[in-house]
């Protein structure tokens, strides 16, 4: 199966069994939940609307959590990272990028770095600026 080079047009991943199974179901679990109640307004009802709002944000902490975890482990990687690409003078100001800005930068090959760093810094560019940027994607397949 060949893997379609990863650019900033197709870099958002969707992951079926998340997005497109798990989210609608539980969605359609409160609506039920929630005409349930009307009709027939009992604590077993309330409770079942309780748990289903319960488990739908249940559903985000599984998917959020992760994800927070790995955007600090890109943080440390894009720092050490970008300290052996950039000249002596950035370095001191690698700190002054956000974890936002570094999360972006992972996109970007080994020899734009230092270009793309320096303008990140000076013109403050936004993560979606940043992504646009790039003109050598280097491609992350591991990110869930």
């Amino acid at each position: 199966m060949e893997v379609k080079p990863q650019n900033f047009a197709n870099h958002v991943r969707i992951h079926p069994a998340f997005h497109l199974v798990l989210v609608p179901a539980f969605f359609v679990n409160i609506i039920i939940a929630m005409v349930a109640i009307v009709r027939s307004p009992d604590f077993f009802t309330a409770w079942n609307l309780v748990m289903s709002v319960a488990l739908l944000l249940l559903l985000f902490l599984v998917r959020i959590n992760p994800m927070r975890v790995q955007d600090r482990v890109i943080r440390l990687e894009e720092r050490l990272r970008i300290v052996n690409l950039v000249p002596d003078a950035m370095r001191a100001r690698i700190s002054e990028l956000s974890e936002r800005q570094l999360i972006a930068l992972r996109f970007a090959s080994d020899k734009e770095i230092p270009a793309l760093v320096h303008k990140t810094l000076t013109e403050h560019l936004k993560p979606a600026e940043i992504k646009q940027a790039i003109a050598e994607w280097r491609s992350d397949t591991l990110r869930i």
